[in-house]
């Protein structure tokens, strides 16, 4: 069993954090992202005052932070990771950051002695739960192999898709298909909402033909039922979008669909909804409808 250092406590980090534990590693955290709860304080997981703190005491670090600056502050910040790292080290990036600074951490890391892989996650707050999280990993054949028994705790499915920045380029294409997913579940169930139609029995029927999707299945009863607590939030949805457009305009590339999958994201948040879950899409697209499904 390894020493693990584990920096991202929300919604996602807890249960996969929980899973460590239940498995036999020992873990240390520092906590600014979530919160220690008793609970894994209970299966003892301790607290330390800093990020170099963490990398003193371990072999394996993960992180599982918000966005691209959280990253950097925790790795290179003031009383960062790379300060405190020990020779060897592996450390595991599980946040959906942009691709090209995860290379540039990546570049650091390895300088100061360690293995880099960047490994984000989609299954949302279930798969976390369950540990049936699709992780998508960058990184060398080494690093990937190194962080395989790791990652088996906490996923079922996963990938080694390339070099450093592979992963979060498969995060960011996986972000696009899961918007635009969700956006047309909202439409089809919002229209047979609105024709007449019993939208229970619609989703019913279209999850045994070929518009079946675990979308449709998981967010489409989502919708029907208005249960709208994240699972994954908004505006970080926006954020992995924002990665996407940018990309795109670097690529000369052109994403309409995500474009619009933003908007009705950005629609939400301005009503106060960035903080729903991202299948509250369907609430702004009601908006422009003036119907509320299953009303």
């Amino acid at each position: 069993m390894s020493k693990i250092g584990f920096i991202g406590l929300g919604i996602m980090g807890r249960p996969m954090a929980g899973h460590l534990l239940e498995a036999g590693h020992e873990l240390v955290t520092y906590v600014k992202y979530g919160s220690l709860d008793e609970g894994l304080a209970a299966k003892g997981m301790k607290e330390v005052d800093s990020p170099k703190a963490v990398a003193e005491q371990a072999e394996i670090i993960i992180t599982m932070v918000p966005d691209t600056p959280d990253v950097e502050e925790v790795l290179i910040g003031e009383a960062g990771i790379v300060e405190g790292l020990q020779p060897g080290t592996l450390v595991i990036d599980m946040s959906s950051i942009a691709p090209i600074p995860t290379q540039a951490f990546a570049k650091r890391i390895t300088e100061a002695g360690g293995e880099y892989v960047d490994a984000p996650v989609s299954g949302g707050e279930g798969g976390a739960v369950n540990a049936t999280l699709t992780i998508m990993v960058g990184g060398t054949n080494e690093g990937f192999n190194r962080a395989l028994p790791v990652l088996e705790v906490m996923g079922k499915t996963i990938t080694h898709i390339g070099e450093h920045g592979a992963g979060q380029i498969c995060k960011v294409a996986n972000q696009i298909v899961v918007a635009l997913t969700i956006q047309a579940a909202a439409e089809g169930l919002l229209f047979a909402s609105k024709a007449g139609a019993d939208v229970t029995k619609v989703r019913e029927a279209l999850l045994g033909g070929l518009a079946q999707s675990k979308i449709l299945d998981v967010h489409g009863e989502r919708m029907i039922k208005r249960t709208f607590d994240p699972g994954f939030r908004i505006r970080l949805h926006q954020k992995d979008l924002n990665l996407a457009l940018e990309s795109a305009r670097s690529l000369n590339l052109s994403l309409p669909g995500t474009a619009n999958a933003q908007q009705l994201f950005q629609a939400c948040a301005a009503n106060n909804g960035a903080d729903w879950d991202h299948a509250g899409i369907v609430k702004a697209l009601e908006k422009l409808a003036d119907h509320e499904i299953g009303a």
